[in-house]
């Protein structure tokens, strides 16, 4: 398995709509314009993304560097 790739040093704010599926990409892999979504660009990489949905519909913060401990949420593991 490879290591995911960091794309960014902040989290992305999205809106997220309750009890709707959503697929976080955990690679890095995806196009940006997909980020933080996963758009199956892991393929081959032998990692999968989380796929996850919410309990209320909101804001949330998603991790753009993938090192969170709390996917798929920005935990705040991009300032260390």
């Amino acid at each position: 398995m490879e290591t995911p790739k960091n794309c960014g040093n902040a989290p992305i704010a999205v809106d997220l709509e309750e009890g709707k599926r959503y697929s976080w990409c955990s690679c890095g892999l995806a196009l940006s314009e997909t980020q933080p979504f996963c758009d199956g660009a892991h393929k081959g990489s032998g990692m999968r993304p989380l796929r996850f949905k919410t309990e209320k519909t909101d804001t949330f913060y998603l991790c753009m560097c993938k090192q969170t401990k709390t996917p798929p949420y920005c935990d705040g593991s991009h300032n260390n």
